[in-house]
């Protein structure tokens, strides 16, 4: 690997790790630019899913001041996205490379219609529980399942796994954006962990790749924390819009 590889490689995973910590969709960066430099794609995604773990550390320490109060709820909803990861990840592992590749797009686009429709979404879910006696904290009974399921997204490929969380979390849970995407840093982390535990044992993992990735979104997830938090909410939806639909770009492109 030459200088220049080592720098870009470090480079994209700052910025993977920024926009990690603020929306999702870092995959798009680090993974085109590891196949760029020749490396294999099931290599490139599973040390790409390690390297990043760091990332989404780094991130949730910087949104720990949104993370207080929500002990119960990460409880709650941090096994579904382990459960969900563990079966993403063995299914990159035994399926073929282009099995979720039309459903992709499909996925990001949802997110994005979510995010964007989410607080009309989560009002009128709210009424509907208010004669229940509201929503509990850790959200709608459906949260948790779907949570999950982008588990398994995540530890599958994992671009746009942000934004998804958000937009199910946004509908199901009565709470500030901010302190919804402090979670979900959280969430994604343990998707990435677990899948990433799993890919040590049974995959091949350049660990110099994820050396550098992981230097990298450390960085970028204090960085992303940094900023991100001082976004307003409606800000913060269209950030994750414009993300949803330049990582649409470039999947389609790729």
């Amino acid at each position: 690997m030459s200088p220049v590889e080592v720098i870009a490689i470090v480079l994209a995973g700052v910025a993977a790790g920024t926009i990690n910590t603020v929306v999702g969709s870092g995959t798009l960066i680090t993974f085109p630019m590891l196949l760029a430099i020749g490396v294999p794609p099931v290599t490139a995604n599973v040390s790409n899913t390690i390297g990043l773990v760091p990332g989404s550390v780094s991130g949730a320490i910087g949104y720990r001041a949104e993370l207080t109060g929500q002990k119960r709820r990460a409880v709650w909803l941090i096994p579904a996205s382990a459960l969900g990861a563990a079966v993403g990840a063995v299914l990159l592992l035994t399926l073929p490379d282009d099995a979720f590749s039309a459903i992709v797009p499909v996925l990001i686009v949802l997110g994005c219609v979510l995010v964007v429709v989410g607080p009309r979404i989560s009002a009128a879910v709210a009424r509907r529980q208010a004669d229940r006696g509201g929503l509990p904290d850790h959200g709608a009974w459906w949260t948790q399942p779907l949570v999950g399921l982008t588990g398994v997204y995540g530890g599958y490929f994992g671009a746009a796994q942000g934004i998804i969380l958000l937009a199910v979390m946004g509908i199901g849970i009565d709470d500030e954006l901010q302190r919804l995407n402090a979670l979900k840093n959280v969430l994604a982390g343990v998707a990435n962990g677990v899948s990433g535990l799993i890919f040590v044992v049974v995959a091949d993992v350049d660990w110099l790749i994820v050396l550098l990735i992981a230097i990298g979104s450390t960085v970028g997830g204090q960085i992303g924390s940094r900023y991100g938090r001082r976004l307003p909410a409606t800000a913060l939806r269209v950030f994750i819009v414009l993300v949803g639909l330049v990582a649409l770009g470039v999947f389609l492109a790729g």
